[in-house]
Order: C-alpha cells, then structure tokens, then sequence
C-alpha cells in the first residue's frame, strides 16, 4: 500500500454511462463559510466501472450491518423523505462525540 486518503465523506458520486465517479471530500481547516462552517474541499476521485461500484456497495453495506450489529452505530427508523439517520456514539473506537448523517443509501 503506499498512500492513505483520509475523507470527511463523500461530496458527490456521477455516473456517465459505464463509469462511476465518486468525489471524496474532507472540511478544510482554514476555509470557512458565511456561518464559520468548515466549507468541503475535493481531495480525490475514486473512478470504477459500474459493476465495481455495484460490488463495493454490497460490501459497505454488510460492514455497516456488522456496525450495527456491534452497537458501534446505530440505525434509526427511515426519515419520510426517504433516508435513514446513523448515529456514530462516544463509544465507537476512534469517534469523539455523535455524527448524524443522512443518506437515502441507509435506509431499510
């Protein structure tokens, strides 16, 4: 392995016929937004053809049901817009206070 990239998540992922393009974004230390929000900057694309990113989902989502299953996160009731929210507690390894995230790719 030579390089490690570290993501804040993922700003953007575009599909163009058998191509998936998928952003990866960290918060910027020292660019901040109109309410002194860290303001998203591109760090690195992930591109994979479309069955590659169809197996990476699979295999993202059985690590989130073994999360779950370890009580490192949990998962809550979808949203009525469609999305579920993970809760990431204090006491998952290596997370310092709680994350909410919102993705429609959480939900039941």
């Amino acid at each position: 392995m030579k390089d490690e990239v570290y993501s804040d998540g993922i700003a953007e992922i575009t599909v163009t016929g058998p191509i998936v393009r998928i952003d990866l974004m960290s918060l910027s230390p020292s660019d901040r937004d109109a309410h002194n929000n860290p303001k998203p900057v591109l760090r690195q694309r992930i591109v994979m053809p479309v069955d590659a990113f169809a197996n990476s989902v699979e295999l993202m989502q059985k690590v989130v049901k073994g999360l779950v299953e370890s009580g490192a996160i949990k998962q809550t009731p979808a949203a009525p817009t469609g999305g579920a929210q993970i809760q990431i507690g204090a006491e998952a390894p290596g997370v310092a206070g709680r994350i909410l995230n919102s993705s429609p790719n959480f939900s039941s």
